[in-house]
This record gives structure tokens, C-alpha cells and sequence, in this order.
């Protein structure tokens, strides 16, 4: 293959991977669904919410076994796998809500939902680390940036459809139609030749960009910094999931609050649909953070980076505690989640200048089990601290510390490269 046909290839592999990632992305309108079904079968807040946690967990599991498998068995048949168990995942959700199992749920949307949305996520991002050694970040960003998006495009339908025609209905369409999306943007994910490098292309210095530098696996996982990237992964995604999961109902609770008294039958229903589009607007700046953040990485560099996203995202989450009004309560929100997107689509190319890019898929997929703890923590305490107080904000104080520890993580943050 010549190198300009390389070029031009490299660049409808990272359309494919924001179109993938767009459709995984959907289950970032979760709390869209959360209250329906509490209301339908009278289950709990913390009974639903257990699915998502479930799915937080599983999928950032799926990314770690996802990664090892990409660099063995290559990016298509891992995407593939991805989108089927995504797409049946939650057309069998549609069915445990039919049938009003909670223990459905748990394994249709949690399990196999979230086994199918991690290997989908984590093949594209693996993928395009290959083919731009020279733009990591950006378009890492890109990429995750659909995955941010995709709460745009089901925030925006689903509330509507889901007062139209039912939850269960949803579900089936939900599934059906990202199974065959999913599928198709799989077939153009394939791995550049071990030795190709963009034309023009000069590393940096104190990035590791060929695959002859890269670290070894074993050799990774002994580096101390590998532990504290690890860190300063949950730390930062803790806070992001737990208000993700949450979004629909805080925002609901902060337009009735502002009535001064009990909303009518039809008041409610717009607050519904006004929750929804709020949570579509969220995925929006979601995926636009994930972008920019990722960019502006590439010039300033991934520590300033994840310094500025905690400091901005501790202060949001504080502010977001005293929110009265639905404007200013949005403007927060949309800020803090912008960051979340940012240090999700920046920690790939931080963990690849560290650490080279053979064997990324691996360390990578480790590194974000981080997402795995941070789902079920973040998901939890916002589920739990609102169970025993009826009120969210002590969980956004709660959140604040966690970036603030964070932050200071950070600072400490030395590159292992340079120490080599």
C-alpha cells in the first residue's frame, strides 16, 4: 500500500470510528430511561441505578480484555463481536421491562450491554493511536467526541418516543438500529504495517512514537507513574459518571423546584421532555470537550491538561451544589461534563506518549479499568447519598473532593520517559 493511499485511508478510518462511536454512545442517555422505569415497575432508586453501575463496571472490564485482543486478533473482529452483543443487549432490556425483571436488567443492560458497548469503544480508539502517531490527541478526541454525541441524538428522541410508545418499544428500536450502524462502521477498522509512520512525521522528544521504543506490558504495569495515571483516571471520572447517571432527575428536580409549587400533569410532562433535551445538550459539550480538551493537549501537553480539567470540574461540581435556576444549573453542568469528555479522550495519548504505542492496546485497557471502579463508585454514592438525604447535594460535594485529590495527583505527576 502507498503511502498516500495510507494517508487518505487513515482518514475514513477516523469518520468510521466517530460514526461507531457515536451509536455506542447513546447509553449516555441512561437517565433518560432511569425514572420511567422506576415509576412502571416501583423499583427503587438504587435497584435500577444497579444496572448502570453494573454496565460501568462490565464495560470498562470489556475495554482492559478488548485492548489484549486488538493487538492480537486486530480491530475488526473485536468491533464486530462489540456491536452484536451492544445491539441484542438492549433489545433483550426491552424484554426484561416487558416482563419486569430486575434481574434481566441486570444481565441484558448491564452485562451484555456493557460487555458489547466496551469492546466497540475501545477498538476504534486503538485503531486510530496506530494510524496517528502524529495527531494523537486530536483525533483520539474526535473519535470519543461521537461517543459524547451519541446522548445528543437519544436525549433529543427518546424522551418523546418513550411517552409515545413505551419504554419497551425503545428498547427494541434502541437495539435494533445500533446493532446494524455499529456493524457497518466495523467493516473499516483495520491496523496500519507495524513500521508505518505518516509522511513527514518527527517524534518529540519524551514521547515514545515507534514501536521499536515502546514499553513492554510487564514493564508498564512495574512503572510506579503507570499506578498513578491509573489514579488520576478514576479520580476523574468518578464525578463525570456519577452526575451522568443522575442528569435527567437532578435537572427535573431543579425546574420543579422552581415552580414554588406541585407542577400540573401536563407541567410535568414538559419538564420530562425538557430533562431529555437538557441531557442531549450535556452530551453535546460532552463530545465537544472531548475534542477540545484532546487538541489543545497536543500543543499544551496531557499534564496542563488534566491540571486545568480537575480545577475547573472541582469548582463546577461546588457551584453545581448551589445551582437554583435551570440556566445556570445547565451552564454547569454542560462545563463539568465538557472536562469529564476531555480527560476521557486525553488519557489514550497520554498513556501512548508515555509508553509507545505496540503494545497500547493492552496497557490502555488496564489503565481504564479505572472507568470500571469509577462507574460503580460514582453511580453509587450520587444513588445512595440521594436514597438517605432526598437531596443531591451533599454528593456534589462528595464529587468535588474526589477531583481536588485528583488535582493535586496530578501535580506531583512525573513524565517515566524522561526518567529513562
Amino acid at each position: 500500500m502507498s503511502r498516500l493511499s495510507c494517508e487518505r485511508k487513515r482518514w475514513f478510518i477516523a469518520g468510521a470510528a466517530f460514526f461507531m462511536q457515536l451509536c455506542l454512545g447513546t447509553v449516555y442517555a441512561w437517565s433518560v430511561f432511569k425514572k420511567p422505569m422506576m415509576e412502571a415497575h416501583l423499583w427503587t432508586e438504587t435497584q435500577t441505578q444497579f444496572s448502570f453501575m453494573i454496565y460501568n463496571t462490565v464495560f470498562a472490564l470489556a475495554v482492559a480484555f478488548g485492548g489484549t485482543l486488538v493487538d492480537r486478533k486486530g480491530p475488526r473482529l473485536v468491533g464486530l463481536i462489540g456491536g452484536i452483543l451492544f445491539g441484542s443487549g438492549l433489545m433483550l432490556t426491552g424484554f426484561a421491562n416487558q416482563i419486569q425483571s430486575l434481574g434481566l436488567l441486570y444481565v441484558s443492560f448491564g452485562c451484555i450491554t456493557g460487555l458489547g458497548g466496551g469492546l466497540g469503544y475501545i477498538t476504534p480508539v486503538i485503531t486510530l493511536i496506530r494510524w496517528f502517531p502524529d495527531k494523537r490527541g486530536l483525533v483520539t478526541g474526535l473519535a470519543i467526541m461521537g461517543y459524547g454525541f451519541g446522548a445528543f441524538v437519544l436525549g433529543n428522541i427518546a424522551p418523546r418516543l418513550i411517552l409515545d410508545a413505551g419504554i419497551i418499544t425503545t428498547f427494541h428500536l434502541w437495539g435494533g438500529v445500533s446493532l446494524v450502524l455499529v456493524l457497518i462502521a466495523v467493516m473499516f477498522m483495520r491496523n496500519p504495517l507495524p513500521a508505518w509512520l505518516p509522511a513527514g512525521f518527527v517524534p518529540q522528544l519524551g514521547k515514545i512514537s515507534s514501536s521499536e521504543d515502546s514499553f513492554t506490558f510487564g514493564r508498564a504495569l512495574r512503572t510506579p507513574k503507570f499506578w498513578n495515571l491509573w489514579i488520576i483516571f478514576f479520580l476523574s471520572l468518578t464525578a463525570g459518571l456519577g452526575l451522568i447517571s443522575q442528569l435527567s432527575p437532578l435537572t427535573q428536580d431543579v425546574m420543579v423546584s422552581g415552580f414554588g409549587g406541585t407542577p400540573s400533569e401536563e407541567q410535568l410532562r414538559d419538564i420530562i421532555i425538557a430533562s431529555g433535551f437538557i441531557v442531549a445538550l450535556a452530551g453535546i459539550f460532552n463530545g465537544i470537550g472531548r475534542l477540545a480538551w484532546a487538541w489543545i493537549s497536543d500543543t499544551l501537553g496531557r499534564k496542563p491538561v488534566f491540571i486545568l480539567i480537575f480545577t475547573i470540574q472541582a469548582a463546577g461540581f461546588i457551584l453545581l451544589a448551589h445551582a437554583g435556576h435551570i440556566i445556570t444549573f445547565s451552564i454547569l453542568a454542560f462545563l463539568v461534563l465538557a472536562c469529564y469528555g476531555g480527560s476521557l479522550a486525553s488519557m489514550p495519548a497520554f498513556a501512548a506518549d508515555e509508553f509507545g504505542p505496540l503494545h497500547i492496546g493492552k496497557i490502555y485497557g488496564v489503565i481504564f479499568t479505572a472507568c470500571a471502579a469509577a462507574g460503580f463508585v460514582g453511580a453509587f454514592f450520587f444513588a445512595f447519598i440521594k436514597d438517605v438525604t432526598s437531596r443531591f447535594e451533599p454528593a456534589l460535594y462528595v464529587a468535588s473532593g474526589f477531583l481536588l485529590l485528583g488535582l493535586f495527583l496530578t501535580i506531583i505527576y512525573r513524565n517515566p520517559v524522561s526518567e529513562n
